[in-house]
């Protein structure tokens, strides 16, 4: 029961944090844009560096730093970063051939179809997961199941 208050005191917190650097990168990104600094994004980045440093400390997910690890796994090209990289490519790929609105939302469209995909097997383990817990909830678990 500790760990179930101790993470949602961190969600809490991690949460509270999200919601006031929101604002604070956004117009720290607008100060960078009117003021030169030493260098491009100075302010921004350096918020940005507060953001990790307190997403260290709040450390939401400590609770399972004991527990075994499980094989699932996210490729690179499945996290946000990694989408939103192959997203960019694909308009920029698009932009470059002259193409229409039209056939950057095709080439959108396509990758997007792609990337589904691709998560196939996260998506399954989600659908047996939560399959399991419908048959367990409802009490119509094989027998043997438990």
């Amino acid at each position: 029961m500790r760990d179930v208050l101790v993470f949602q005191l961190k969600m809490l917190l991690d949460n509270g944090r999200d919601l006031v650097l929101m604002p604070v990168a956004l117009a720290t990104a607008l100060i960078d844009l009117l003021i030169r600094g030493e260098r491009e994004g100075a302010c921004f980045y350096r918020v940005l560096r507060w953001g990790w440093h307190s997403e260290k400390v709040i450390d939401v997910y400590s609770a399972i730093e004991d527990q075994p690890v499980d094989d699932f796994e996210i490729g690179r090209a499945y996290t946000v970063d990694g989408v939103i990289a192959r997203l960019e490519n694909v308009v920029a790929r698009e932009v470059e051939k002259g193409g229409t609105a039209a056939s950057i939302k095709s080439a959108m469209d396509r990758a997007i179809d792609q990337i589904h995909a691709g998560t196939g097997g996260a998506r399954d383990a989600v659908v047996r997961t939560a399959g399991k817990v419908r048959e367990k909830l409802s009490g119509d678990a094989p027998p043997g199941s438990h």
